[in-house]
């Protein structure tokens, strides 16, 4: 709804206006009054109304001059000025405020509705065009998230099959449609460096990894997309001229390949084995090159070069013969997905289906679980880790090593996913977006600190690059509290403080902790303690 605020030094006036304007046709709702500017400025800055409706003679402030205080604080609502005066210079004054109407009183009802109804149309575009602005903003600076995003659902197979018709690839990959495809994928041993990796440390090094798999790739091929997938797994979608000789690919992967391996291992100090799918003429079916590729890896299938732990798909690539899938990216990254989002039964749906598959294969070992485990157990703190949590918090290692332990069959080892999921997705419920949480803690830690100085949700909005409207639901679901009511509370509890100390003054208080205006000060300091500050004095 839309927030109207009336200032004018005549009660009568106010008490008719309030009757006059057709609330709810309006879809507007009250927001305050006062009886000169000073109160005025208070009053705008407690309730941030949209529409303001003043008078121009008033005691103590005129209207003019409070416009002008509002102007330089950035107040970015309709001013609308209902006068008893036609004055040339105040209406040329009010012009220079970019005021949005010059009344003069008294007004009809339906003049006055005409007013307020295309002040209201006014506003609902600017709100448009800044939601579309801040919508362009937002695609400008996550653009390439999006794109990278991208990429890897369409090398994991988790892309939309929207995408999968004619013409409805993304602008940059367009020419995927134009060329072949082979997935080379990236897998960093778990070995006793890589285990004593700290998750922020890991950070840098997949970093580390995808400039140098990017520069190598760069010298090979002319075309080629860098993806990280999970956890210690990568993937580098090449995508080689259609009729170029199979053997010259084929060699150029090979020293793509080892070179990983030799600049991962010098430069980083990591140990990396390397896959590499099949050639795959059409674009959808570049999953099953990633498959391949890791698939190749698990299985030590065929080595490409003698001394590095780079394989390629094998035969059994070739064939199209399916091998137990110890690790699908697939699987990964869409049970990763469902547990960001906090969709439970998602997640365990997932967990259900693969484990199904593995069940009906019958050929896994307890090594073989516990492994899979492991890598799983890997997956879901690097997942928790992207949206602010530790996994360690929730659940303690030496425990989770022993029930690793103990799983023999698939069953076991998808009901005891199940119940970590389950207690993750719970716990990220209770503590809310973690993006949100941390938004509204500088809000709070922010309005603690600057509480005596003029603090606007739209200021608020600006630092947090949030719109001021998102902002305050925001505020409100996580603290249960409206962002003007939490930061008067706040004032008014500080206010107590120092009223109980007997040092200062009712209005040497009121301005310590924000207010200028000793009566509204008093009638707030009522509301929040059904008392009046003078009683704290005595």
């Amino acid at each position: 709804m839309w927030k109207i605020a009336i200032i004018d030094d005549d009660r009568n006036v106010l008490e008719g206006m309030k009757r006059a304007i057709p609330w709810e046709e309006l879809n507007s709702e009250w927001a305050g009054e006062a009886l000169n500017g000073e109160e005025g400025l208070h009053m705008i800055h407690s309730h941030d109304p949209d529409i303001v409706i003043t008078d121009i003679y008033m005691p103590v402030m005129n209207g003019l001059e409070m416009i002008e205080k509002l102007r330089e604080r950035d107040f970015h609502g309709k001013v609308i000025i209902l006068s008893g005066y036609s004055d040339f210079e105040y209406a040329r004054q009010a012009l220079r405020l970019n005021v949005s109407d010059y009344l003069s009183k008294p007004v009809s009802i339906p003049t006055l509705k005409t007013i307020l109804g295309k002040v209201i149309e006014e506003l609902k575009g600017e709100e448009q065009r800044s939601r579309q602005e801040e919508l362009e903003q937002k695609l400008a600076v996550y653009e390439p998230f999006i794109q990278k995003e991208w990429v890897k659902s369409a090398a994991a197979g988790t892309l939309d099959s929207f995408y999968h018709q004619e013409g409805m690839l993304p602008p940059a990959y367009r020419f995927w449609t134009e060329r072949e495809h082979v997935v080379v994928g990236i897998d960093v041993v778990r070995d006793f460096r890589a285990s004593e990796v700290s998750l922020t440390d890991w950070n840098l090094f997949r970093f580390a990894i995808s400039n140098i798999a990017s520069e190598i790739a760069g010298d090979l091929f002319a075309a080629f997309e860098y993806t990280d997938l999970h956890s210690t797994r990568s993937a580098l979608v090449i995508h080689p001229q259609k009729g170029e000789s199979a053997e010259g690919v084929q060699q150029r992967l090979e020293r793509l390949g080892t070179r990983l391996i030799d600049c991962v291992g010098g430069y980083l100090k990591l140990v990396i084995r390397v896959g590499v799918g099949t050639v795959k003429e059409h674009w959808p079916d570049i999953p099953d090159s990633t498959e391949e590729a890791f698939r190749a890896i698990d299985l030590q299938e065929e080595r490409m070069a003698p001394g590095y732990e780079l394989y390629g798909s094998g035969a059994a690539g070739k064939s199209g013969v399916q091998p137990v899938r110890m690790r699908p990216v697939k699987f990964y990254l869409e049970l990763a997905g469902a547990i960001k989002s906090s969709q439970l039964q998602q997640a365990q749906g997932i967990v259900d289906d693969y484990m199904r598959q593995l069940e009906e294969r019958g050929d896994l070992t307890p090594g073989d679980l516990q492994m899979l485990a492991g890598e799983l157990w890997g997956i879901l703190a690097y997942t928790l880790y992207e949206t602010g949590q530790v996994l360690d918090d929730l659940f303690g290692g030496g425990q989770i090593a022993k029930e690793k332990a103990g799983l023999t069959k698939p069953g076991q080892l998808a009901e005891w996913l199940k119940d970590k999921i389950s207690v993750i997705c719970s716990s990220r419920e209770l503590k809310g977006s973690g993006k949100h949480r941390k938004a509204v803690e500088f809000m709070v830690g922010y309005i603690h600190e600057h509480y005596a100085e003029d603090i606007t949700l739209g200021e608020l909005a600006d630092k947090l690059l949030i719109s001021r409207n998102y902002l305050a639901i925001i505020f409100k679901n996580v603290t249960g509290e409206a962002f003007n009511s939490y930061l008067a509370r706040v004032r008014i509890e500080k206010a107590r403080e120092l009223l109980l100390e007997r040092n200062m003054l009712v209005y040497e208080v009121a301005e310590k902790v924000g207010y200028k205006n000793v009566p509204y000060f008093s009638t707030l300091f009522k509301k929040f303690t059904g008392m009046n500050p003078t009683e704290l004095v005595k």
